[in-house]
């Protein structure tokens, strides 16, 4: 799918989504920059998936995109290459929270989850414009931006009001972003429903994430459960040269969940 020296930053790719994704962008010689905030372990299994995939390089660099010294340390490890070709923003977190306790989230679960889901995105597109216009410049056409979202962030749905409200925030900053940045960068947003990886046993147990997931299939109109690898096509897509004419897109893709809200 990229070209040889295509250079790719995937933040949150230690699991699910972002390990998926980074190992699809690996393929056909990509340079990669795994990053984790907690688990190492976990990322250099999705670093040495990069590697089998054909990766020419690949970087593994811890940090807290909520932090913004952290998001620049991440930049500067793609600093040696001197161009981005896309930058994928995937970290994000979340507190499962029913939408009748109200008293369920602190002032402080709000920020958090703003912080990194919403601000750690502008925070990491701010640290590589330059190098993601040094890659428009050197390839002669439009580097990518893709922001992770949710379909919460449409629907007003989801593990919380604090998640589904930072994603929402995360789409308009996708437009208003794609305005300022053209013609050298193009900012699209993948908004996924439910996907089937570890983030719902983590945040709600194994026996409630099979409850979800058999819900979830027996009421979207596909009757399927996404799985990381599904989505990551269209992440991938969206960071390549195959979508050069799109900026400024919020893309679902939830197995027809929409249609049933």
């Amino acid at each position: 799918m990229m070209k040889d020296g295509f250079c790719a930053i995937v933040t949150g790719s230690a699991s699910g989504l972002g390990a998926a994704t980074a190992a699809l962008l690996a393929k056909g010689g990509a340079r990669i920059i795994v990053n984790f905030c907690k688990s190492q372990e976990e990322a250099e299994v999705t670093a040495e998936a990069c590697r089998q995939a054909g990766a020419a390089e690949v970087l593994l660099v811890q940090g807290d995109v909520s932090r913004d010294d952290d998001c620049r340390k991440i930049v500067a490890a793609a600093a040696l290459w001197g161009r981005l070709d896309v930058l994928v923003n995937n970290a994000g977190t979340t507190k499962h929270v029913p939408s009748h306790d109200w008293d369920g989230l602190s002032a402080e679960d709000f920020q958090r989850i703003y912080a990194v889901n919403t601000v750690g995105a502008y925070q990491m597109i701010r640290a590589t414009r330059p190098l993601l216009e040094a890659g428009a410049k050197a390839g002669g056409r439009p580097t990518a931006v893709v922001n992770v979202s949710s379909a919460a962030g449409i629907s007003g749905n989801g593990s919380s009001v604090a998640y589904s409200a930072s994603k929402g925030a995360l789409n308009a900053m996708t437009l208003w972003l794609a305005r300022a940045l053209a013609p050298s960068i193009r900012v699209n947003t993948v908004c996924p429903g439910y996907i089937d990886t570890p983030w719902f046993v983590k945040g709600c147990g194994e026996t409630d994430a099979r409850l979800l997931r058999e819900a979830v299939m027996a009421r979207v109109p596909l009757k399927l459960a996404s799985t990381a690898d599904d989505v990551a096509q269209l992440v991938c897509f969206l960071a390549s040269p195959a979508s050069s004419n799109m900026t400024g897109e919020c893309v679902r893709i939830d197995a027809g969940l929409h249609l049933t809200l």
